[in-house]
């Protein structure tokens, strides 16, 4: 019987006889020569193709003969449709293009896309770097989601979609660089690496709790239910409030959450 093929980034269709690929696209960005090769193998092959929620072209009507050509052709890296490893680094155009962004979200994105697009981990993983609050990239419904505000970059946890769809958690707020996002992200990821469970970020924040997990990325930071709410100087206590709720912000190496 025919399964889908990990090893060749193609899943098996309704059909049960031919397969579906998706090149990998960065955040979606693109350009005019690669649409027209994606045409041109989609023509050979007899293809149909769909542009997809997670930011790339789905290549539809594979036959399994045909993968190894098909790729080659293309001649480009392969998405991350399937497997547990990272899925996709969803992307909105930030400030490169929009109006209404408050933050660079296409540099970060990119650089996390390049870090983290098919790392192998013990389930899978989404990730939305957002330029603003409208967060047209799903921050707040992904494993990891940042998204871009007047003060910096907030970081979200443990979100999904699927049958039982779960908003993000506050990690952090107000986080001033994308340098400072990457370290923190990678903590939360080398997290994942070592939990012994094999299940989704989500349901080991509900296990473990916000306060919890921030202790872990956070070591050297007292929990919000220790941090005095009256102002020492620079260690003043601030308070951030997202839209999952309010949440006193973090340290991160003796800085303030609030940064």
């Amino acid at each position: 019987m025919k399964k889908d093929d990990l090893q060749r980034g193609a899943i098996l269709q309704r059909d049960r006889e031919t397969y579906a690929i998706a090149p990998h696209i960065p955040g979606g960005f693109t350009d005019t020569a690669t649409l027209r090769k994606i045409c041109d193998v989609a023509d050979k092959y007899s293809l149909t193709l769909k542009i997809t929620s997670a930011q790339r072209i789905a290549m539809f009507g594979a036959k399994e003969e045909d993968l190894d050509a098909i790729w080659g052709d293309l001649a480009q890296q392969q998405g991350a449709p399937i497997g547990l490893c990272v899925r996709s680094v969803k992307i909105c155009p930030g400030t490169l293009q929009c109006k209404r962004a408050l933050q660079d979200s296409a540099s970060l994105g990119l650089k996390m896309d390049a870090l983290y697009h098919a790392m192998e981990l013990p389930n899978k993983m989404k990730l939305g770097i957002s330029g603003c609050v409208l967060c047209c990239s799903d921050s707040y419904i992904k494993d990891i989601g940042v998204v871009g505000t007047a003060k910096g970059w907030r970081i979200l946890v443990g979100g999904n979609g699927g049958l039982r769809p779960r908003f993000g958690e506050l990690l952090v707020d107000d986080v001033p660089s994308e340098e400072t996002v990457l370290e923190i992200v990678a903590r939360v990821v080398d997290f994942y690496l070592k939990s012994p469970k094999k299940e989704r970020l989500g349901k080991i924040v509900e296990a473990i709790g916000i306060e919890a997990l921030r202790r872990e990325i956070f070591p050297q930071a007292p929990s919000a239910s220790s941090e005095s709410t009256t102002s020492t100087g620079s260690t003043a206590s601030t308070t951030s409030t997202g839209s999952t709720g309010s949440t006193t912000s973090t340290q991160l190496g003796g800085q303030r959450g609030a940064y």
